[in-house]
This record gives structure tokens, sequence and C-alpha cells, in this order.
């Protein structure tokens, strides 16, 4: 299936990385300035700095939030206090390549779980994150730990 342009763009993120996953990242408005360190898990060194597994994990979480909110809001639901924690997994494919994997769980004490629930899945249809990714990656959204069933994609 070919990809949907969009009617406009609202906002670009601009970025440049020197020396890959062992190397420094920095946007063009000087927001974002991080060293990146290759973690042990994958042969690296460790080190200070972060990974592009955990700024895609941060990213995906805001975004995921922030559509969260906003449908919570539309439907008249307080999601206030709540939290998304996200898990980004990478290895390999089997197929000579590498793939992501990502989990996203949401801790929302105002909400009954079935209220958070269906928040989770209106909010993965909303997402521009949960957009990009569907069909690529698997992506399991849960409450509380308690995971979602999801209609097949």
């Amino acid at each position: 299936m070919p990809a949907t342009p969009l009617s406009r763009v609202l906002y670009t993120a601009e970025a440049t990385v020197e020396g890959g996953r062992a190397g420094h990242g920095r946007s063009t408005d000087g927001h974002l300035d991080v060293d990146l360190s290759v973690p042990a898990d994958m042969g690296g060194q460790g080190g200070a700095g972060t990974n592009p597994e955990q700024l895609f994990a941060v990213g995906f979480a805001a975004c995921f939030q922030s559509a969260l909110l906003g449908v919570a809001q539309g439907r008249k639901l307080d999601a206030a206090d709540s939290q998304i924690r996200s898990w980004v997994g990478i290895g390999p494919t089997g197929h000579g390549g590498f793939g992501l994997q990502v989990t996203l769980d949401l801790h929302a004490p105002n909400l009954s779980a079935a209220d958070a629930a269906d928040l989770m899945l209106r909010a993965d249809q909303r997402c521009p994150y949960s957009n990009a990714t569907r069909g690529n990656i698997e992506v399991i959204l849960s409450v509380d730990g308690e995971q979602i069933e999801q209609a097949a994609a």
C-alpha cells in the first residue's frame, strides 16, 4: 500500500548526526544536543550517551500520550496524572536486517480499565508514530501491564 501524502506539513524537525550510534546528534534549533553510545547489550562500550532506541521510546510515548489526552478531552474523560511507559526493543529480523518492537503501557489513575483501554485504541489510530509504524513493527498496547486486544490491521 503506497504512503499517503500529507495535505500540509505543520512542522519539520531537522537534526544532524555525526559518528552514527557512537557519535553526537543535535537539532538545528539547539534544543536537542546529545552524545550517543552503543549499549553494552549490543556489543558497545555502553557509555554516558543515549541511543536511538531511547530517543524513539521517548518520542513515541510523548506523541502517543498527546494523542490520548486529545481523545480523552474530546470524550470528557479525566486522563490527568496519566503516564505512558514505553519499551523499544531492537533485534535481528532473521532476514539479514534488524527490526524494532514497541510496547506502550498506560497508567491512568482517574480512568476505569475499560475507558483506559478504549482511549489506548483510539489514540493508536490518531498518533502519527502509530500510523507510521503500523504494519511495519509489532506494537503492543497495555493498561497497567494488561495487554489490550487489538483488531487486526
